[in-house]
C-alpha cells in the first residue's frame, strides 16, 4: 500500500492549516495574540458579548479548550467577563477596549496571510476553493453526528 500525501485531502488540508497558523502567528506575535485566540476575536470582534457556552458553540471549540483560551485572554487583558443581566448563573464575555483596538491589526494580519495563500490562484479559483472548503466542512460536520 502506497500512501501519497499530495493525494490525501485530509493530510493536505491539515498541512495547509498548520502553515496558515504559523504565518498568522508570526504576524500576531507582536500584538500579544496567537492564532488559537482568533475564534474568540471572530465571535466577539463586532462588539458582541456572549456567554461562554454560546461562545463555545459559535467558535466551534470544545468547552475545556475555550475555558483555557478565555483564561489566558483574560489574564492578558483581551477579554472581560460581566454578569449576564438575564441569567444570574451566567457571565458574558466580551473583548476589552484594548483588544478592540488590536482588532484592526488582527484583521490585517489575517487578510495578509489569506492574500499570500490565495495569490497562487486566479480570482475564480479563489472563490471556487472557498466554496469547496465550505462544502467539505459541512459534510464533515454533518458526519460527526453519525
Amino acid at each position: 500500500m502506497t500512501l501519497q500525501r499530495s493525494r490525501s485531502a485530509g493530510y493536505m488540508t491539515n498541512w495547509a492549516a498548520r502553515l496558515f497558523a504559523r504565518a498568522i502567528d508570526r504576524r500576531l506575535k507582536p500584538l500579544g495574540i496567537s492564532s488559537g485566540q482568533l475564534p474568540v476575536f471572530f465571535a466577539l470582534g463586532g462588539g458582541a458579548a456572549l456567554s461562554q457556552r454560546a461562545l463555545t458553540e459559535v467558535a466551534a471549540i470544545e468547552q475545556p479548550t475555550m475555558a483555557a483560551t478565555l483564561a489566558r485572554m483574560e489574564r492578558d487583558g483581551l477579554v472581560e467577563k460581566r454578569p449576564d443581566p438575564d441569567d444570574r448563573r451566567s457571565t458574558l464575555v466580551s473583548l476589552t477596549p484594548a483588544a478592540m483596538e488590536k482588532a484592526r491589526a488582527v484583521r490585517e494580519a489575517i487578510d495578509g496571510v489569506n492574500a499570500t495563500a490565495l495569490s497562487a490562484l486566479a480570482p475564480a479559483e479563489q472563490a471556487a476553493y472557498l466554496d469547496m472548503l465550505a462544502k467539505i466542512i459541512a459534510a464533515l460536520d454533518g458526519a460527526e453526528g453519525n
